[in-house]
């Protein structure tokens, strides 16, 4: 499974959602409310074995931004 289909995997799993990814921001869905997003990073740390900096957790406020994020950790989605 490549980087991409883990990462989508992670969201769809964690919010249990079929929509559109690349739309999809902090607090657009019900679920992804501050605790969605505790659960949402730890679940991307635990898959791709990182430690994300508590400044990355807090700006991490859309799919997209993510990708950028995670790149900072040597993550290439």
């Amino acid at each position: 499974m490549s980087n991409l289909e883990k990462y989508q995997h992670i969201f769809k799993e964690s919010f249990q959602y079929d929509g559109d990814l690349e739309q999809l921001e902090y607090q657009g869905i019900a679920v992804w409310d501050s605790v969605g997003h505790m659960q949402l990073m730890a679940a991307l740390e635990d898959t791709f074995g990182i430690e994300l900096d508590v400044d990355d957790i807090i700006d991490f406020s859309s799919f997209k931004k993510g990708k950028t994020i995670l790149a900072k950790y040597n993550v290439v989605i």
